[in-house]
């Protein structure tokens, strides 16, 4: 059987369906030699290569986010302190949460502090804010990593690590499949990113526009990508109905993609046996949009 490798695309709470591709891998018996994440991803990611199995990721989030008192209660105890840096000029500030802090707050306890203490080799993207350019951080302290990754502009601040201010890997690589490319003899990619749903009936929110247009970008990214040098397999769960912060959903997401599940352990087995070829099997829905 030949081996692999796995990119895990951004997306927000969309991102919980990556847990049917760890659970599909589970099944089969096989592990990535190493994986590439942005954002949600890069967080599945880190726990997949910390040892968690899927059904341990579902167990975990399906905990985490079961009931919003316990979520809220979580995210008081992220504030910040002293009261001081509530303060801008004598006015409350409500500004973007310190993303290390929101982690610290809901991840495992399995993750450790360092990639080097990881089981599988983990790549995780960001944004160098003002160097305009991707990095991909795979050495160090994890959490601070794992943090600029997911560090959504408006929702949290930028992270500093290594004398560089980081923002969201999704904002220049959001499924990162071509950061492996010589890394393994197979890409497999899970785009979760989606979309805007909705018709010209109804103008969207501000908070819509604003994850809107963010979704936009990065589906213009991906599709680019994909158009020069597609992966060999390319998995779309069917999230387009979520939004990116709809994470008190969690159950009715893995509920509701229940069956993407298998559909995936079939593609997977068929590429990763050698009974179909490389870049042909791609198990989307009829919810999603074409991959380009």
């Amino acid at each position: 059987m030949s081996d692999f490798a796995l990119a895990l695309g951004g997306g927000g709470a969309r991102g919980i369906a990556h847990i049917h591709v760890i659970e599909a891998l589970d099944e089969l018996g096989v592990r990535p030699k190493r994986i590439v994440g942005s954002s949600i991803g890069a967080i599945m990611g880190a726990g997949y290569a910390a040892g968690m199995t899927g059904a341990e990721l579902r167990a975990f989030a399906l905990e985490s986010f079961a009931r919003k008192r316990l979520v809220l209660s979580r995210l008081w105890r992220t504030r910040p302190t002293p009261f001081q840096d509530f303060m801008i000029e004598g006015a409350l500030r409500f500004g973007p949460f310190d993303a290390e802090r929101v982690l610290s707050a809901f991840l495992p306890d399995a993750l450790p502090p360092t990639f080097e203490r990881l089981q599988i080799s983990l790549g995780v993207m960001a944004t160098d804010f003002y160097a305009r350019t991707e990095c991909e951080i795979d050495s160090g302290g994890l959490l601070s990593a794992l943090a600029a990754s997911a560090a959504i502009p408006a929702v949290f601040s930028p992270v500093r690590r290594d004398g560089k201010v980081l923002i969201d890997g999704g904002i220049f690589n959001p499924l990162p499949f071509d950061r492996l490319r010589g890394k393994a003899d197979l890409v497999v990619a899970v785009d979760v990113n989606g979309g805007p749903v909705g018709s010209g009936d109804a103008m969207p929110t501000q908070t819509e526009a604003v994850f809107g247009a963010s979704q936009l970008m990065m589906q213009s990214i991906t599709d680019s990508k994909l158009r020069i040098s597609p992966p060999d397999l390319l998995l779309r769960p069917p999230v387009l109905g979520y939004r990116v912060l709809d994470f008190l959903r969690t159950r009715q997401i893995l509920e509701e993609t229940a069956s993407f599940r298998e559909e995936t352990k079939q593609a997977l087995d068929r590429l990763l046996s050698g009974k179909t070829e490389a870049g042909k099997t791609r198990p989307e829905t009829a919810a999603q949009m074409p991959a380009g």
